[in-house]
């Protein structure tokens, strides 16, 4: 088998669509290790217009489809541009570029499932020069499989503990656990949300796309009958394995609740952040509780009121950030798609049955040559 080793870039926006994590990673004897990374902007419109799509808020005629596909496509191509010139590296000592694309819609159960990632691949190579692996998760999601989520096998490779059970937690839109163990066995999967409700309500209510440091949930209390009320969705007591995402968690879900609108939307943003932090906590209690220690990647590593309240329900598991073994937490999931465009061109499986609940394993992503 070729070795494929060299230099890969990552691509990934998440559910929050805060930005396009682009990560330039390279790899030594299968070993990644981070050269740059870089959160590239979204255009506020095309963000926009996003978030309303995923949420459900707009719906798309074949002809918008079509058109986002491609501006979505043109956006990620400025990110990997964006991440080479950060680092001084020419498209032509890359080797590919592995892009998850944007989530719109992820219903992996049902008689016809299916997860839509889009943001045109052939428009990333073509603008870049670069090859391009993309549609992660459909061949999972077609092997029976919940598409999601894919990185627990990254954080395998590369904070798998010595002794005793350790948890990954991912604190995107979404959050997501991994169990790891010193023999190699990998499970994981969706708890529920983490940052994208209150990106959410803080967009609505501030007019800022994130809560800096958890600021605006401090400044308000949490209402135990609208948490109590938000932790009844059958979601949060559904077996592994499982995932998630927007099209279920998303502002429409939380004003179905009428307690929300008598409340201050400070208040309710409290409320957001116990909601992610006492399902985190009780998901890690429950499918993990033989875990010793909690590393914690993704934007919400940033907000301080969030990181204590995780912090208060893990029963004295120590919580840090993947920073402190080396890991750059902002760019954790785009190495990990790098990661897994590096596995696709060595022909090797990139999904984790024993997360995802896939038939067995699968090779993951479709290649689109460079021009």
């Amino acid at each position: 088998m070729a070795s494929m080793d060299g230099l890969y870039v990552g691509l990934i926006s998440g559910t929050s669509a805060d930005g396009i994590d682009a990560a330039l990673v390279r790899f030594e004897q299968q070993r990644p290790a981070l050269v740059a990374g870089l959160v590239h902007p979204w255009d506020d419109a095309l963000r926009r217009r996003i978030l309303a799509v995923a949420q459900d808020e707009q719906r798309l005629d074949l002809d918008d489809y079509g058109r986002l596909d491609v501006a979505i496509g043109r956006a990620f191509a400025d990110a990997a541009t964006a991440v080479l010139a950060e680092a001084g590296v020419d498209a032509a000592a890359v080797t590919a570029i592995g892009s998850h694309g944007q989530t719109l819609r992820h219903r992996p159960d049902g008689d016809l499932p299916f997860t839509l990632q889009i943001g045109d691949p052939s428009v990333i190579a073509e603008r870049t020069g670069i090859a391009t692996v993309a549609d992660f998760r459909r061949p999972d999601v077609a092997a029976g499989g919940q598409g999601a989520p894919l990185v627990p096998a990254f954080h395998a490779t590369v904070l798998r503990p010595d002794e005793g059970a350790r948890v990954v937690l991912n604190l995107g839109g979404i959050a997501n656990v991994t169990r790891l163990t010193p023999d190699g066995s990998v499970t994981g999967f969706d708890t529920g949300p983490a940052n994208g409700l209150m990106d959410a309500w803080c967009l609505r209510h501030r007019g800022e796309a994130f809560d800096r440091d958890g600021r605006f949930a401090a400044s308000g209390a949490v209402d135990p009958d609208l948490l109590a009320e938000l932790l009844d969705d059958a979601y949060f007591m559904l077996p592994p394995p499982k995932s998630t995402g927007r099209e279920h968690f998303h502002l429409a879900w939380l004003e179905r609740h009428p307690r929300v609108a008598d409340l201050a939307p400070a208040d309710v943003q409290a409320t957001l952040l116990a909601l992610s932090a006492v399902s985190i906590g009780d998901a890690i209690a429950r499918h993990a509780g033989d875990a010793r220690d909690v590393i914690a990647c993704g934007g919400g590593v940033h907000n301080a009121a969030l990181m204590k309240a995780i912090a208060a329900r893990l029963e004295r598991r120590p919580l840090q950030s993947s920073a402190r073994f080396g890991i750059d937490p902002d760019f954790m999931e785009a190495m990990g798609f790098a990661w897994l465009a590096y596995r696709r061109l060595r022909g090797e499986p990139g999904n984790l049955p024993t997360v995802t609940g896939a038939r067995g394993p699968r090779l993951l992503g479709a290649v689109y040559a460079a021009p």
